[in-house]
């Protein structure tokens, strides 16, 4: 079948280490069903793994990919929940510290066929697409969690610092269409006015002095950021942290500010297989959709995580075999 997969580690130049070629079809062990796989969306996820973050040589090769929506072997259209639990796990599943995302331990989504734990996946409603539902998995499931499970109740008022990537433009999304007032940032006037189109209500540069402070802070950018998302908070409100694509060291901590004003700092990762069924249902309820840059053929994937890794795209990348 074909894949685009990991060959070798290379940090410095993550694309050098790509491969689109010929796999094996995976084998399916007990309790694990097969998946064709009709769309698979591109995350940040796919680069650091190419990096080798996550990703031992010793498990190479490795298919990339977290996110799939495709057909299961009773013929059922699905989306495809990508943490796996530990073997006997039966915790919350962001919490098992043994997990894991399908492409760090078991063969990812970016390919003609996935295999997944039977219980990974969840229905795909008739009305969306598949290429719509293979976006939900990781950064529409990490958004809804970030938002709706660790930020606070509909009607906050939420900054999204950095719209235009996936997590950020779900937030956005998801936040006009659930009864936040959302703000976003950017440091491009396109994405801007893009995070309008979205929903966002008003759009900021990075950094810049906002008319009041906000209720709740979405944080994927990290330390670029972590100073304007501290002094942007309300007394007693929320930063939820689920990614730190510009760097995990900020110049200043802000802890000072942080306990005298009595803000909470929550990190918040993926999500369980329960709010991805949340997620399927208020996609389905509301109308909201996925936000897609673009469409390409598999055997494209190189071009797509090449304008993903220049920061060359606002929304998902997504690929269909």
């Amino acid at each position: 079948m074909l894949a685009a997969y990991v060959a070798e580690i290379t940090p410095d130049d993550p694309l050098a280490g790509l491969v689109v070629g010929e796999r094996p079809e995976p084998e399916v062990p007990d309790g694990w069903v097969r998946v064709d796989v009709r769309a698979a969306a591109l995350n940040h996820h796919d680069l650091w793994s190419l990096r080798g973050v996550g990703l031992r040589p010793d498990r190479l090769p490795m298919i990339l990919g977290c996110d799939a929506a495709g057909v299961d072997q009773d013929g059922r259209e699905v989306v495809v929940h990508s943490v796996v639990s530990s073997p006997g796990w039966t915790g919350e599943q962001t919490l098992d510290p043994r997990r894991s995302l399908l492409s760090e331990l078991h063969q990812g989504t970016l390919a003609e066929q996935v295999v997944v734990p039977a219980g990974n996946l969840v229905p795909k409603p008739a009305g969306l697409s598949f290429e719509e539902a293979a976006c939900l998995p990781t950064a529409w499931l990490t958004a809804y969690k970030m938002l709706c499970v660790n930020g606070g109740p509909p009607g906050s008022t939420v900054l999204v610092q950095g719209a235009g990537g996936g997590v950020a433009s779900a937030a956005i999304a998801l936040g006009a269409a659930t009864g936040y007032r959302v703000w976003a940032t950017s440091r491009d006037e396109t994405r801007r006015q893009r995070a309008l189109e979205l929903g966002a209500e008003a759009v900021f540069e990075p950094g810049q002095r906002l008319p009041e402070r906000v209720d709740i802070v979405l944080e994927t950018v990290g330390a670029a950021t972590w100073s304007h998302s501290v002094s942007s908070l309300r007394p007693g409100g929320t930063v939820v942290i689920a990614g730190a694509t510009s760097g995990d060291a900020p110049a200043k901590a802000e802890l000072t500010r942080i306990f005298f004003q009595q803000m909470r700092i929550q990190g918040s990762t993926m999500g369980n297989l329960e709010q991805l069924r949340q997620v399927v249902r208020v996609v389905e309820q509301t109308g909201v959709r996925p936000l897609i840059d673009r469409v390409i053929p598999l055997a494209e994937a190189a071009d797509g995580l090449a304008a993903l890794d220049a920061g060359e795209v606002f929304g998902k990348v997504v690929l269909t075999p």
